[in-house]
């Protein structure tokens, strides 16, 4: 399988029309005419999809008297789906990574987590409050527990920068 072969077949299935006519023709050999019928296009519309679908190696068109019956060619399909199962055995190692990883964070949690871990030394209530509810993200701005900006390098307490201006 050569990349163009696959770039042909993914771009033939980007189109949800194209993918009906797939669909349609897994159930058997059909007609420009008869594939037309459930869609709101004319059929020189609905050859254009055939022409792309060919030309992908996903149909090929015969002859038969006076029909022309399109058929599926499952071939580049299959070719896809092998591809796309490459893939799998590494989204499968990245999970059960990250699962081994979770089993071991909740295997060794006893209390709290630590960024909430109280501090050594007494603090007030209201500055503990403060500090549980005020994070910094590295940016110099300070931001609530719902990430809205709260103070920080060149902002005014009101709020009311550049940004609040606009509003």
């Amino acid at each position: 399988m050569t990349a163009d072969v696959l770039d042909a077949t993914f771009a033939a299935l980007a189109d949800p029309t194209r993918r009906a006519i797939l669909a349609r023709l897994a159930e058997g050999e059909a007609t420009v005419t008869e594939l037309a019928a459930p869609f709101a296009m004319t059929q020189p519309g609905v050859s254009k999809h055939l022409r792309v679908l060919e030309r992908a190696g996903l149909i090929t068109r015969g002859r038969d008297a006076q029909r022309r019956p399109c058929r599926l060619q499952a071939g580049p399909l299959k070719d896809a789906m092998e591809w796309l199962a490459s893939y799998r055995q590494y989204w499968e190692e990245s999970y059960q990574r990250l699962d081994d990883l979770l089993a071991e964070l909740e295997a060794g949690r006893s209390g709290p987590p630590a960024a909430f871990e109280e501090p050594e030394e007494p603090e007030e209530p209201e500055e503990r409050h403060h500090r549980l509810r005020m994070r910094d993200d590295g940016s110099g701005e300070r931001r609530d527990g719902s990430g809205r900006r709260r103070g920080g390098p060149g902002q005014r307490s009101g709020g009311a920068g550049a940004e609040g201006a606009a509003r």
